[in-house]
């Protein structure tokens, strides 16, 4: 596939106000995907757009809905939604496109642009790449007239409507009731909504991460800070913690003494739980190639199969549609459940783990550790611009000999980033300490081969 000037692997990123998340940017986005989107029918074309809290939000929807409603489309503001929630909106409203206005798991002073098709699914590298092609061209091409300019309006009822969804994802027949949780939003997205859900459901709900400012989002809190959920969990005596990501696309749980269960732990408990209730389709889940050879060996053992695909959750969901899976994800958190969402959904995924914990009848402890994780070591080696250490022979020769040596009891993955200048150089194996080695000897290579 050719390089991309825009897109990277979930759509645009950046540094807020510079390129490429400028203002212009986004206007170009709103141009380029009005041209796509626009259906022949008679009705009037629809964009929805949700977004984070992030400060430069108020910079970047501004330019989406000037590049949108001057090509004729109408625009619905949700204000601050999961992205799930846009997604699910997207193809509840019958909208052309749905986009999402956030940098998930980054700090305040990035942010993004997803987009979602009119089936509520993330866009393929096919049509992104038209949207760059189309980014590129003049500005004024393709201009409405002034009477067939889009109308833009605020959907005061969005939040509401991603609460009940979210209920509806949770067993009729249990109830929260007498379960004291935690519940972290990361000072983002789901800051109103998931502890609405949560105390609905019955539940004690002890919030933190809920105070959004503009500059707080995923700071030191959420799915990629546990350690305050954890303490939170500890310090109130909590049953369960859970700790999304600024975008609520993403989650983190930990047990009643604080130990940490990552997506992989997470996707193991649906996954058993699913199986034995006949739940489970296509015979098996999907995950990346970064989740823990422990979970493939616990899916074997329950005659299950483990598929792997590249990193992303937008390569999770397009192997589970064509092979019929509803259950993939990824060891960040991103777990796709496709029987309730069309992408990754932090809180639904925590809502079915609960479930899980309500009918057996037992602490999250009990359940949090569904397989021994292989030992698995992972180090990201920047390089200097310009250089290309994976073409190095140095590096491919310590590939190959760490595989060699591994010998069919572990894997090597060693992959640039699709975000940054970064070489991620992972193996994992039964011998903690023959995997520390192999990671050190690529580690040096690709040190040298990216100077």
């Amino acid at each position: 596939m050719a390089k991309r000037s825009y897109f990277g692997t979930d759509g645009i990123r950046g540094q807020a106000n510079s390129h490429p998340m400028t203002a212009e940017v986004a206007l170009r986005v709103g141009l380029a995907a009005a041209k796509l989107f626009r259906t022949e029918d008679d009705r009037r074309h629809l964009v929805v757009i949700g977004k984070d809290t992030r400060l430069s939000g108020y910079m970047i929807e501004p330019a989406l809905v000037a590049g949108f409603t001057s090509m004729g489309m109408d625009v619905r503001l949700f204000g601050p939604l999961p992205t799930p929630g846009v997604a699910m909106m997207t193809r509840s409203l019958r909208a052309d496109l749905g986009v999402m206005i956030s940098a998930s798991h980054n700090a305040f002073s990035d942010n993004g642009i997803k987009l979602f098709g009119p089936d509520g699914y993330k866009l393929s590298d096919a049509r992104e790449a038209e949207i760059e092609r189309h980014m590129d061209e003049g500005l004024a091409e393709g201009l409405v007239g002034p009477t067939e300019l889009g109308r833009v309006e605020r959907v005061d009822t969005s939040q509401a409507r991603y609460v009940e969804i979210a209920k509806a994802t949770f067993p009729k027949t249990l109830s929260l009731n007498g379960l004291r949780i935690v519940i972290d939003c990361a000072n983002g997205a789901a800051y109103k909504v998931a502890p609405a859900v949560l105390y609905e459901l019955g539940a004690e709900i002890i919030k933190i991460g809920v105070d959004p400012n503009g500059f707080n989002i995923n700071d030191q809190c959420g799915s990629t800070h546990p350690a305050t959920m954890s303490a939170k969990v500890k310090e109130l005596r909590a049953d369960i913690g859970i700790a999304l990501d600024g975008d609520a696309d993403r989650v983190t749980i930990c047990d009643e003494h604080g130990t940490v269960v990552d997506g992989d732990q997470i996707m193991a408990i649906v996954a058993g739980a699913w199986a034995r209730e006949q739940k489970l389709s296509g015979g098996g889940i999907v995950a990346t190639v970064m989740s823990n050879l422990g979970l493939e060996r616990f899916m074997a053992d329950r005659g299950l199969t483990l598929e792997r695909t590249g990193v992303g959750d937008r390569y999770v969901m397009e192997r589970m549609r064509s092979g019929g899976f509803n259950l993939g994800g990824e060891q960040s958190g991103h777990v796709i459940l496709s029987d309730f969402s069309t992408t990754g959904d932090g809180l639904i995924a925590a809502l079915q783990v609960l479930a899980v914990m309500v009918q057996s009848d037992q602490p999250m402890s009990a359940l949090a550790r569904q397989f021994e994780p292989v030992p698995q070591l992972l180090e990201n080696v920047r390089f200097a611009k310009g250089a290309e250490p994976l073409k190095s022979d140095k590096v491919q020769d310590a590939i190959k000999t760490a595989e060699a040596r591994l010998n069919g009891s572990g894997r090597v993955l060693v992959r640039p980033s699709g975000t940054e200048p970064l070489i991620r150089v992972m193996a994992e194996g039964d011998d903690e300490a023959l995997v520390a080695q192999l990671v050190g000897e690529i580690v040096g290579a690709v040190k040298t081969a990216g100077a």
